[in-house]
């Protein structure tokens, strides 16, 4: 690759949707279909959704930031309560538990992983204030130690909300079985998002899946505007059935206020049909994966992947190099804006929670190092299906050229 033949290069993204014509036959079938949202593509997605990751219950939503709020509604979060959470984690994960009123405590990261540990979460504790739920996030596809994250919540008595947008796809190690982030083992509920970006692609949407019969129910309330359909539950008797003693067909009761997070048929049909896919997309991210890492390990330790969870193979939806920025000649920013100079997308993801003016003001100024330094060295690569292996080479080479490392 010459110096000035990038210029003509396709622009490489660092993510991007795949989408087939399978995927476009199954979103016009439903718009021919007439029945657009609440409908039978809804209830088939969440029916593969839940046979995929080995759980009963799924409630598909119109985003994952829909579902982490529904998730904190639906285990009674409010002013009072608090969550903790990691700092290095996107805006999301705190604004929907910030939405019913809790506060956020903000914990530290192991710094090579980006991932919140239970010594993080007992370092953040605070004294003489309950914590009511943790929620762990699997960033860029890594599963952030569910079994010691529900341990350290256990001893607490806190619940476990699993922020999971990065990790479809993802499995990991759980007492010798090989179990799915989602199948709720070491969570009361787990959350995904289908944002383009994500494992599958579905314009706007998310999941909540739980093993908890209850937890459903109101996820499910929540997601319906806090509409109680079920005649048992009914409490205005002499409104809500008929002098047989049968409920009335159109009749509906409101118990505690809810949202509309409905996702459409439309979203849904997509979402199916992506995942039929599924394991090709997660095959295809771990071949380019382990191109990344062959090409930048003789860059080491300026350059290096993000370090590896023990007993976990991850989805990878994203490709992070840790890059020492003081042991080379130019800033982040001139390496981001180098790359797409020659046709190359990247992204930090993300910066950290507690350097946010609004926390800095809510709760005063923190130091979370891991998080600084995590934050300080990550440059998001491109990662998605679509690739070829000579767009790995094509990044590895402008990125090392621009760094000054060849």
């Amino acid at each position: 690759m010459g110096d000035g033949a990038d210029h003509d290069e396709v622009f490489l993204p660092f993510a991007r949707p795949d989408i087939d014509e399978d995927d476009i036959t199954a979103v016009a079938a439903v718009l021919r279909s007439g029945w657009l949202t609440a409908g039978p593509a809804v209830r088939r997605f969440e029916e593969a959704l839940a046979d995929r990751v080995g759980v009963p219950y799924v409630i598909a939503c119109a985003s994952g930031t829909a579902g982490l709020h529904l998730a904190a509604l639906a285990a009674g979060l409010g002013p009072g309560d608090a969550v903790a959470i990691p700092s290095l984690t996107a805006l999301a994960t705190a604004n929907a538990f910030l939405a019913t009123g809790a506060d956020v405590i903000l914990c530290d990261i192991d710094p090579d992983t980006g991932l919140m540990r239970p010594a993080d979460l007992q370092a953040a504790l605070p004294e003489h204030r309950r914590v009511n739920a943790i929620c762990p996030v699997d960033l860029n596809g890594q599963p952030a130690d569910p079994p010691g994250m529900a341990a350290a919540a256990a001893e607490i008595r806190a619940v476990v909300i699993e922020d999971a947008a990065h990790a479809f796809g993802t499995t990991y190690e759980r007492q010798g079985e090989t179990v799915a982030v989602g199948g709720c083992r070491d969570a009361a509920m787990t959350v995904f998002s289908f944002h383009p970006t994500k494992m599958l692609a579905m314009g706007e949407g998310g999941a909540v899946c739980t093993a908890d019969h209850e937890l459903a129910a109101r996820l499910r309330r929540f997601r319906d505007h806090g509409m109680e359909r079920t005649p048992i539950a009914f409490e205005g008797r002499s409104i809500a059935f008929d002098r047989s003693g049968a409920p009335n067909p159109w009749y509906y009761e409101l118990h505690v206020p809810g949202m509309n997070y409905r996702v459409s048929d439309i979203h849904c049909a997509l979402g199916l049909s992506q995942l039929r896919r599924l394991d090709s997309f997660i095959a295809r991210r771990r071949a380019l994966v382990e191109k990344y890492d062959r090409l930048l390990a003789p860059f080491a330790p300026v350059v290096r992947p993000v370090a590896r969870v023990p007993g976990a193979a991850p989805c990878w939806h994203l490709y992070v190099a840790l890059i020492d920025f003081e042991a080379v000649p130019v800033e982040r920013s001139e390496v981001v804006l180098g790359l797409r100079s020659v046709g190359i997308g990247s992204m930090v993801h993300y910066v950290p929670l507690h350097l946010q003016p609004y926390f800095i003001r809510r709760y005063g100024a923190q130091e979370l190092p891991g998080a600084e330094k995590y934050y300080s060295q990550a440059l998001s690569l491109p990662l998605f299906p679509a690739m070829e292996d000579a767009d790995v080479d094509r990044v590895v080479e402008s990125l090392t050229r621009v760094l000054g490392l060849v």
